[in-house]
């Protein structure tokens, strides 16, 4: 019989990958496509990860939109500022309408992470009025971060990797308002630039009337001697042929 160590080396190796060398040119060559995303032309001026839901009138409770990042994206060239949210995995559009001056947020009934508002939405492809509520995973700790920075920068650097920098429900409302109250500067400015507009287009139009009427005077007065003109002719014409006759 055997053995079986030298029956192992006697025998050949099996499965084993053997690189022989040959190179396999690729069946089907695949071109790179330029991906858009319609941020192209926006800065963003919000980066925030969140989790947003929207209220289901008719079932009369919060169904939850979706987890991601949430963004305020303004214009470069019309400064228009629109929320726009996408799902972290999908990329699925969850939130999309713009940040007008009508509109305000307020904190969702006490708590401190979360924040809601009303919004004509066009992530579904059409407008709809929808009210939103955002949920965030951090708070403001500005007064607990000085506290612990006071104690130990061992406690601070614990609370910054908890709580993160900044990205929290109060950075959130503070930016969505500020950029509703700059909407509103920018119509009031809007509105009063076409009233000057209005005045100064009526007050030329005034002054072509008034144009237009002293022009008028010395023309019609010139037709009323026109009109005297003949009739003193013919009567001095009348006082002749009388005169002649007696």
């Amino acid at each position: 019989m055997a053995d079986p160590e030298h029956r192992d080396a006697e025998e050949p190796a099996t499965g084993e990958d053997e690189d022989t060398g040959a190179q396999v040119a690729p069946i089907v060559k695949l071109e790179e496509v330029a991906v858009t995303t319609g941020e192209e032309d926006e800065d963003a001026i919000l980066d925030l990860k969140a989790k947003l839901y929207r209220f289901d009138k008719d079932g009369n409770q919060w169904k939850e939109r979706g987890a991601g990042t949430v963004k305020l994206l303004k214009h470069k060239v019309t400064g228009k500022v629109r929320l726009v949210m996408r799902q972290s995995k999908t990329l699925k559009i969850c939130a999309n309408h713009l940040v007008i001056a009508t509109m305000s947020v307020q904190e969702h009934a006490g708590n401190e992470k979360s924040c809601v508002w009303h919004a004509a939405d066009f992530a579904d492809g059409e407008l709809k009025d929808e009210l939103f509520c955002i949920r965030f995973g951090s708070v403001d700790i500005s007064g607990r971060r000085n506290e612990a920075a006071a104690l130990s920068p061992r406690w601070h650097d614990l609370l910054e990797a908890l709580y993160g920098h900044g990205a929290n429900c109060k950075t959130f409302m503070e930016t969505f308002q500020e950029v509703a109250e700059s909407q509103q500067k920018k119509e009031e400015n809007k509105d009063a630039s076409a009233a000057a507009g209005l005045l100064e287009k009526l007050s030329v139009e005034d002054e072509k009337t008034e144009d237009k009427a002293s022009e008028e005077v010395p023309v019609a007065a010139k037709e009323k001697e026109s009109e005297i003109g003949p009739v003193k002719v013919d009567a001095e014409k009348k006082g002749e042929t009388s005169a002649h006759s007696t």
